[in-house]
């Protein structure tokens, strides 16, 4: 019986230390750009076959919504975040909601500022990746639009001037 619950013991410690290790994580650290104050934080952590992301920003026009998309370059050189390009789609899907069958990689769920301008979201995100491969996040744009995604005008989703732009780095 003693062999028993300590091996029972031994069992729930591991599954415990397995449930709390982390897969690997990326960040991105968002800057306003030219014109806005916009900024703030986004971790990306492998869970699975998703990505968990969760995000942190400020500085936005309180009380709107604003499209929140992963871009094809990691590059804020311009100053107005179109040095980033289109948004992140290696599958050639037409954008859309993130939770449609089709929808670019880069869809992210929009982002509703508080009445403070602070907006937040905490998600798992299909078809990216923080590991190598052709939904691999990494090195790529990350970009707050001034507006809210429509989620139907092609292939941008009608959102507007960005805001806030960042490189996704491996951490």
């Amino acid at each position: 019986m003693r062999t028993l619950i300590a091996a029972s013991a031994v069992i729930a410690l591991c599954a415990c230390q397995t449930m709390s290790q982390q897969g690997p994580r990326a960040s991105a650290d968002l800057k306003p750009t030219k014109g806005s104050n916009a900024s703030g934080q986004a971790t990306f952590t492998q869970v699975g076959d998703k990505v968990r992301v969760v995000v942190d920003v400020q500085g936005l026009k309180p009380g709107a919504e604003h499209g929140f998309h992963i871009h094809e370059a990691g590059d804020c050189s311009s100053g107005d975040g179109m040095s980033t390009k289109g948004h992140f789609n290696p599958f050639g899907k037409p954008h859309g909601h993130q939770t449609s069958a089709e929808h670019h990689a880069g869809d992210l769920p929009s982002l509703r500022a508080d009445s403070s301008g602070r907006a937040g979201i905490n998600v798992d995100i299909p078809m990216i990746s923080v590991t190598p491969g052709a939904g691999s996040i990494v090195g790529r744009g990350l970009i707050v639009h001034a507006d809210p995604d429509d989620y139907k005008t092609q292939p941008t989703g009608n959102a507007g001037a960005r805001v806030a732009c960042a490189v996704i780095q491996a951490s």
